[in-house]
């Protein structure tokens, strides 16, 4: 991130949240609230800017940005300013720019409040919402992020036996999963978020208004198994409490989310796609220890150490074995 890109964002959503923004105001000076590989988010007063990734398939943010802004999802996805990107300024060269309201996002000093049955709620209706005819929507890129995630870790640790149990448990997984295939067509039809953790909710109005989901990045036609997949993987990881995993998987099913069947054992459903983030987060974990020159902290060694395991036992037991 460099400071232009940063007084661009700021000054696109100052331009956007004032009548005039030529007239003095009170608004603290735009802020950083997120600057990683897949994009920068500058906030100033009631708009954050966002610069997507350089690469992005502008095609596919335009039906993403469409999807968002659909009427019956307007209870479920935060709607952006405009439905579609706004023109970049100079400093950020290729990358898309779309503009959102501000959101107040979950608080992370406060684990006890997080809001799983409202996550599990919102993503039951999205996924038994159909997809509008008229989007030309591409498909969910939950697989297509865990295969970026694996690349990056070979090329942060070339021929380190570190990856090896990450690579094995990589392996095992079917074709699709890996973004190699198309998924199984009865199971790929559904609206998805694609990237669904706690980060990815706020509440609109702030600061106490309704939850609802943003970063459209991910979102398209798919699993909707996907979406459950990292609170199953950290539960089979031993990192989420079980009965957090279990409010979060009864209020899903409560609000009639098709992700999973509606009683008993849900890890026919959940296993490859939990596997996969599995996968994704040690993968992830090795390419930033070794960028930071640090070993992996104890949250990422357990999905290390999980992959380990996985890649242990034959292809077709799931990640529940891994705990």
């Amino acid at each position: 991130m460099t400071t232009a890109v940063v007084r661009a964002l700021g000054a696109l959503a100052h331009r956007a949240a004032h009548a005039d923004p030529r007239e003095s105001c009170g608004c603290p000076p735009p802020r950083v609230l997120a600057d990683r590989a897949d994009g920068t988010v500058v906030r100033s007063g009631t708009v954050v800017a966002k610069a997507h990734a350089p690469g992005t398939d502008a095609p596919g943010l335009r039906g993403r940005m469409a999807l968002a802004n659909d009427p019956g999802l307007a209870g479920i996805l935060l709607a952006p300013l405009d439905p579609r990107p706004a023109a970049p300024p100079a400093p950020l060269h290729d990358r898309p720019v779309t503009l959102w309201p501000h959101g107040e996002p979950v608080d992370p000093g406060d684990p006890d409040a997080a809001p799983w049955e409202e996550a599990a709620g919102l993503l039951a209706a999205l996924h038994r919402t159909p997809a509008p005819p008229a989007l030309a929507l591409p498909p969910m890129r939950g697989p297509a992020k865990a295969a970026l995630a694996v690349a990056r870790m070979r090329a942060a640790r070339p021929d380190d036996p570190a990856t090896a149990p990450v690579l094995g448990a990589w392996r095992r997984l079917p074709e699709w999963a890996r973004a190699e295939a198309a998924p199984p067509a009865h199971r790929s039809g559904f609206l998805c978020h694609g990237d669904l953790h706690l980060g990815q909710l706020v509440r609109h109005p702030a600061p106490d208004g309704p939850w609802r989901l943003i970063d459209i990045d991910d979102a398209g036609l798919g699993d909707p198994a996907w979406d459950l997949a990292r609170p199953a993987a950290w539960f089979a990881a031993g990192i989420l409490p079980p009965d957090v995993w279990l409010r979060f998987l009864e209020s899903y099913r409560a609000a009639g989310g098709p992700a999973v069947r509606p009683g008993g054992d849900p890890w026919p459903e959940l296993d490859v796609p939990a596997r996969a983030l599995t996968v994704q987060a040690a993968a992830l974990a090795l390419a930033k220890s070794a960028a930071e020159d640090r070993t992996p902290d104890e949250v990422e060694q357990e999905m290390i150490d999980a992959c380990a395991r996985m890649a242990s036992l034959p292809p077709e037991l799931g990640a529940r074995h891994s705990s």
